[in-house]
């Protein structure tokens, strides 16, 4: 997937991260996507002949749906030419978008065409009229638009000041630590951490953490994985090589091997 430079309209900017795209027109090609828990949900536009399939779980997924939080190895799989759109969103806005429990959201995904208080098959219908990206991304920013219109919930400043510090510490903070930061009790924060991003802030913690691991040895491919599980904050390379498994399926030398 490719990031792509796009000017948000104001009303988006508090809920997307980034706008991702990706395409190809070979009529031969199988492309399998590896998604690893990255602590963001998204909402995702996709067109191809054949369908995308959510695998192991073999599940054929809907031309628009929004997806939750990735705990699991999972990889999209498509076979002949695609199309697609994902619109990354920060790890509250499932909340703000649906206004539903974004837990039920954790390693799976939402069907869009099954919203009550929004026609999506008339987007859907703008969607596939026109395969310009700049023209859809127009159209799902207006979903979207319309999905917080419909969906007015008010929101948590403590859920969202401690997502940005443990974004800022990469992950590689205590809970105590981020409790004394945010001046309350653990009880509460989990509480309402749950409430709005699905998991509990140690979760979310360890997935960012895991994320710096893998874009590190991602970037230096030569460095030494001691070196990068000291970098990435765990306590020595056993550790680091247990959470990457589990949110892999894969070693660290193994998935090293496969990217180089």
């Amino acid at each position: 997937m490719q990031k792509i430079e796009y000017i948000l309209r104001p009303e988006l900017q508090p809920y997307v991260n980034c706008i991702m795209t990706s395409a190809s027109q070979d009529i031969d090609s199988h492309t399998n996507i590896p998604l690893y828990a990255d602590g963001y949900p998204g909402i995702m536009f996709q067109q191809t002949d054949n369908g995308f399939y959510l695998l192991p779980r073999g599940k054929k997924l809907s031309e628009m749906f929004l997806y939750g939080q990735t705990l699991k190895p999972v990889s999209l799989d498509v076979k002949g030419p695609y199309q697609f759109i994902v619109f990354q969103l920060y790890p509250f806005a499932s909340k703000y978008l649906l206004d539903i429990d974004p837990k039920e959201l954790n390693d799976d995904c939402y069907d869009l065409f099954n919203l009550n208080k929004i026609n999506a098959n008339s987007y859907n219908q703008r969607l596939i009229s026109t395969n310009i990206f700049d023209e859809q991304i127009e159209i799902i920013s207006e979903l979207m638009i319309n999905l917080i219109e419909v969906h007015t919930i008010r929101k948590n400043d403590n859920v969202q000041h401690a997502l940005g510090i443990i974004l800022s510490y990469k992950g590689q903070i205590q809970i105590k630590e981020l409790l004394r930061l945010l001046n309350t009790t653990e009880r509460t924060l989990e509480r309402n951490f749950k409430s709005h991003v699905g998991l509990t802030p140690k979760q979310f913690a360890k997935i960012i953490q895991f994320q710096y691991s893998l874009s590190e040895m991602t970037a230096n491919q030569m460095r030494s994985l001691t070196d990068i599980s000291f970098d990435s904050g765990f306590s020595d390379q056993s550790h680091f090589i247990k959470t990457f498994k589990k949110y892999t399926n894969q070693t660290p030398s193994y998935y090293l091997k496969m990217i180089s």
